[in-house]
Order: C-alpha cells, then structure tokens, then sequence
C-alpha cells in the first residue's frame, strides 16, 4: 500500500549558501540506533544552522540497539528512547524506517538527495573464534542468541532448541553476562518483559541447568561492569560459582581500577558462598585463564568444549593471555561465543577489514587506498570506532562527527546535494515501489505493542516480523479510510 502522509516541502533559494533558512542542509542518517539519534540531535542543536534530517532505517521499527540489543528484562535501560522520541517529533527531522540502503536508495541516490550523509549502521554481526568446530549444531553467536529473544525480525528463523544441559559462553563482557541471565532466568520471570513470544515459549522447555562463562584472562580484565555482575547473584533459585583459587591472589595482574576492584570483590563473595549450589536450580559458573581450542562433535551436534590454560604475560601497558599447553574438556552440549560485535560493509562505502569499521578520521570518511577524504560522508557509533562503550558513549562520539561536519561545511559551504527537497527522496521511494514507514506509522505499531502487551501485564508484545508491521498499518489505514467513508 502506498504511503500518502503529506510531507511539507521548503521552497529552495538555488544560490542561497547551505545551513540557512533559505537553504537548509539536507542530512541522510543512515541507521536509526542510539548514534544516529544522537547524530541527528547534534545537528538540530548546531548553532546557526538551518536543517532537516531524515533518519533512515532498514527496519519499520527504530531505535536499533535499545529495541533489539537490550536485554529483555533491563527495560529502564530501554527508556532512553524517550529522548530519540523527542528528536524524532521535532518537524525538522524524518523516520524514513523500512528503507533499505543499497538496494532501496544506494550510495549514489543519497549523495543525490542530500548535501550530507552519515553513516550510523552500527555492528550487525559477530566476531569468530576461529577454531574446529565453530559451525557444529549448537554453536551460536551472540549476535543470534540476543536478536533472537529481542524479536530481531532477521532472526525469528533462528533454531534454538534449549535441550542441552550445560551452555558454555565464551567470553566476559555485558553480553556474555546478559546471555548467562537470560539462559538461568526462569521463564515465568521473564513473562513479565517484552522478550519475544517464541523465545518465551522456547525457554518454558529449557533444560538449561549449568552455564559456563569462560574469560581468557584473570578477574581484574573482565569487561563486564559490576551492576551486571551484582545481578546475577539476586537471580531466584540460581547459584554463581567461581573457583576460590582462580581468585585468590591476582595481584600479578596489575593495580586495578574501580570497575575492576568492585568485580574482583564480587568475584570473591561468589567463590566464598558456594554452599548455594546444593539448592540451586540452576548455576552460573566463572572460569578464568581459559580459551577454547575446539569444539569437540558427537552424533552431529557438540560433545564437549576443549580448554587451554593460560597465564598472563606483558604486553605493552596490558597483560595478555597466552597458553600454557595444559588442557582440560568442558562436557557442554552448546557454545555460544561473546568475542565482540563488527560492522559489516555498506555497497559503495569504504570499509577497514582488518578492524571492522569504515575508515574515517575525526568522523570523516576516508578511502583507505587512495588516502582521500570523501567529501559529505561522515560516520558515528560503532561503524565508527568500533564496538565499544554503553549506549550512552555515542552521545559524544556523533556530537564529535557533527562537529567536524559542521566545521567542514563552514570552510567549504559550496558543494551539495542536486535534488536537495524534502519531496524528493519520497517520490524516489514511491517510483521505486518502497513502502516507506514514517514516525507515525511506527507511533501507531508501538500503541499496538504496548496495549497487547497491557492485555498481559507486560511493556509491549513486539510485532518481530517486518510482515506484520506493515499489515498491522495497512489495516488501519484501510480502517482509516472506512471511517472517513462513512
């Protein structure tokens, strides 16, 4: 069905310079997550700047990582999109969602389009181990476990039967701890949160009963930070079990920082109240100074999960794990790697294999041949600098591309986009046969969400299909149109 929502068009001055009222600045975001809502703020809060934004994403719904990274059962985290919603409803800016680029608009449309475009895609995928038995039955990513209960639409075909015993997670930042809580949650805990209805069904049947988070360094490297840590040991019926000599004297390691002393303290208080186990339903296991070698197979699925011993040596200002030659068999049926999240390249746009980001300096994109800046092309976030930091760090990381853009702008305001109206980039879309869904679309698919979720004495029952989002609004213009009939 066609989108019909009247769009307000600004009438262009040709020889006007760009950023004035006469001229606004024309700015592409492409990805609608924490950093390209905050890129797109930064620019409305640039002074002295006329602009209109449209923010594109290849999904109808927005918000990226808060909708599909965040933990189900951490919904004050989720309430960050209070602030997104209010950039989103100032009028100079647009959600375009359900625009894919490349195939949809691709880099050309876009240089077309809008004096300048901002990359804000993110990581989408996942690093690998890179060891035997990486792609046997039962070795997930992240990546998939955390798409997957968050209603991620490209992953609701994901196959996670929970019937393994014992799950190792490889890997000790807030990831591999959110897997972990998830895996030893009890399902009727997890009814009360927008987690997806099929995940929710899944872990009713889960036979989950031990996991295994495994760090290849000692206590003070963990990545985790210690709320997460601290949440763990209040789970209901769930013990966390750590060795008492793995954290008994890292001193070794080095001086620690606050994050690390206060998880070290954690680490301390799990290894000295083991007698949990013996009640507990389920448990969470830390093990240090370990690394996967192999994942070991069986009868086409996983048998076990064969470990190095490490010891930390010095490496520049840092220690670094490196092994020992003792090695030991975790018997786990399922291994799910936590290594870190990479961007994966856009068509037409430079990207660095090597670190998996785009290229850029200061947030400018740069073609990493040739050395040369690409004028008008800015990246943020994770696609940016890699991924690192909390939600919140991409609050300053686009308010520092902005700036570079806007300094950029101010020393060479010639130089824009040849179809800079609002009207334009629509009517590509409409030839082009894309359904388009606007911020009001999406404020009407989130009151469906949250009253089926109400029905239930949940936050929302999410729509995990872009399918049944765009019937959901196809109905209710249908509707829309009856009502008006009569």
């Amino acid at each position: 069905m066609e989108n019909t929502q009247p769009v307000e068009d600004t009438r262009l001055v040709d020889d006007a310079p760009i950023g004035t009222p006469d001229r606004p600045l024309r700015v592409a975001v492409v990805g609608a997550g924490p950093s390209g809502f905050y890129a797109a703020a930064a620019l409305l809060d640039a002074p002295g700047l006329t602009v209109s934004v449209d923010v594109l994403d290849r999904l109808p719904a927005p918000y990226g990582l808060v909708r599909y990274g965040v933990a189900p059962d951490h919904q004050k985290i989720k309430n960050v999109s209070r602030v997104f919603d209010k950039t989103a409803r100032d009028p100079r800016v647009r959600f375009l969602g359900n625009v894919c680029f490349g195939p949809d608009l691709a880099r050309e449309d876009l240089l077309a389009l809008y004096d300048r475009v901002i990359y804000a895609v993110g990581a989408q995928t996942d690093r690998r181990l890179g060891i035997p038995g990486e792609d046997l039955p039962g070795s997930w990513s992240s990546t998939e476990l955390v798409a997957w209960y968050n209603g991620h639409p490209d992953f609701m075909a994901g196959d996670f039967p929970l019937h393994h015993e014992a799950v190792a997670i490889v890997g000790i930042g807030n990831v591999a701890i959110d897997c972990a809580r998830i895996l030893a949650k009890s399902a009727d805990e997890l009814a009360a949160t927008d987690i997806s209805d099929e995940a929710l069904a899944v872990l009713r049947e889960s036979r989950v009963r031990d996991v295994w988070v495994l760090a290849r360094r000692g206590p003070l490297q963990a990545a985790c930070t210690p709320q997460e840590l601290k949440e763990l040991g209040e789970i209901p019926g769930v013990a966390v079990l750590v060795e008492p000599d793995e954290v008994a004297d890292p001193a070794a390691e080095g001086e620690p920082d606050r994050q690390a002393q206060k998880n070290l303290e954690l680490f301390r208080a799990f290894a000295a109240d083991a007698d949990k186990a013996a009640a507990a339903e389920r448990r969470i296991h830390f093990r240090f100074l370990v690394s996967p070698v192999e994942v070991l197979a069986a009868d086409g699925g996983i048998a076990g999960l064969r470990l190095e011993r490490n010891r930390l040596v010095p490496k520049g200002e840092c220690l670094s794990a490196r092994g020992t030659g003792e090695h030991e068999v975790l018997p786990v049926s399922a291994v799910i790697r936590a290594i870190g999240y990479r961007s994966v390249p856009l068509p037409g746009v430079p990207f660095d294999e090597r670190g998996g980001v785009i290229p850029n300096r200061e947030g400018r994109v740069f073609d990493p041949e040739s050395g040369e800046v690409r004028a008008r092309e800015y990246v943020v976030g994770w696609a940016k600098r890699g991924p690192s930091g909390l939600i919140g760090t991409n609050k300053g990381d686009s308010a520092a591309t902005i700036d570079a853009l806007v300094a950029d702008l101010a020393a060479a305001p010639a130089g824009g986009a040849a179809e800079p109206s609002r009207r334009a980039v629509l009517d590509r879309l409409d030839e082009r046969g894309v359904r388009w869904v606007s911020f009001e679309d999406w404020c009407a698919l989130d009151e469906l969400e949250t009253s089926r979720g109400a029905a239930s004495g949940r936050p929302r029952i999410k729509l995990c299909r872009v399918e049944e989002m765009l019937e959901a609004l196809a109905g209710r213009a249908e509707n829309a149109e009856v009502v008006e009939a009569e």
